[in-house]
């Protein structure tokens, strides 16, 4: 299928409420915050998985996801030279040969990422490191997220729980759970043609990925997470494969503001004598679509 030919930006906001979008290992899984702003953070690789996973629930051609649990990479990278009548460099052990591996020639590599990229959608998508086992060296997607940082600091909060039952003693125990009251984040993402056009990602993979943002909440549901919801994706579609004005004055038009008693405020104003927002109307998103530079679209994807 032919690659787009088209360049994009993107916005991704979505919000929470009394959950954990994405907790931190580092910190006993607190949601994720920059400590000098107060903001929350949602990790790009967070994003993706639950990309991968809404897209696992899909039975489409040349769908099927190259990144999932508890399912090991190096024998699905052998497969692609497997398939191809290309050596794997595999061992006796069941282990690879590195060293060979690291000497194979660049024409096995780009057969076996080709067809890497037919099969697996979040290679065609994201790209991925290959070089691992029988090496298929590296590929760069066309599509790259950044992390989504909440609009305002957020308030982590760390509620005890009691537990009845215990696995081992008859009588139970106290755990934590910690939750955002509430937040409303924004992703910025990147979509280029031109790497596009070596991974082969198409039209239809661009509206099959559109959908997943609109939808991958819906399938995610948790106690841990409360109620996440996207709530606006936002495209900025460039005529041709290089772009017609640069990312970040097209991202400045996009202006997300707090509602207080019907009344836009500035999220820089202080606000601190005003309830926290608690819901996504308590806030207006706003598209300046005056003077958009010539070529540029601007597509309401939700």
């Amino acid at each position: 299928m032919k690659a787009i030919a088209n360049r994009y930006e993107f916005l991704l906001v979505f919000d929470v409420a009394n959950g954990n979008p994405n907790g931190d290992p580092d910190a006993g899984n607190l949601p994720r915050l920059d400590p000098e702003t107060g903001r929350g953070l949602v990790t790009d690789v967070c994003i993706k998985r639950k990309i991968r996973n809404f897209v696992t629930l899909q039975d489409r051609a040349g769908s099927a996801i190259f990144v999932r649990e508890r399912q090991p990479l190096n024998p699905k990278i052998a497969q692609a030279f497997e398939v191809n009548d290309l050596p794997t460099f595999r061992k006796s052990d069941g282990k690879w040969d590195t060293k060979l591996a690291k000497e194979r020639s660049q024409e096995d590599i780009l057969v076996a990422q080709e067809w890497l990229c037919a099969q697996y959608f979040d290679v065609r998508t994201f790209g991925g490191v290959l070089s691992t086992g029988p090496n298929a060296g590296q590929i760069r997607g066309p599509i790259q997220l950044t992390f989504a940082q909440s609009v305002e600091p957020i308030l982590p909060m760390e509620i005890a729980i009691t537990r009845v039952a215990d696995v081992d003693k008859a009588e139970g125990e106290m755990g934590r759970k910690h939750i955002v009251p509430y937040g409303l984040y924004v992703a910025r993402g990147f979509i280029s043609a031109k790497l596009a056009q070596r991974t082969g990602f198409s039209e239809s993979d661009l509206e099959f990925f559109f959908d997943a943002l609109k939808n991958m909440f819906e399938h995610d549901r948790s106690a841990a997470r409360g109620e996440m919801a996207t709530r606006k994706v936002i495209a900025f579609k460039h005529a041709n494969a290089l772009g017609n004005a640069p990312s970040h004055s097209l991202f400045d038009r996009v202006k997300i503001q707090r509602q207080i008693s019907g009344e836009a405020r500035d999220i820089d104003e202080r606000l601190d004598n005003y309830p926290p927002a608690r819901k996504f109307a308590d806030y207006s998103i706003t598209i300046d679509r005056v003077g958009l530079p010539d070529g540029v679209e601007i597509i309401d994807v939700l």
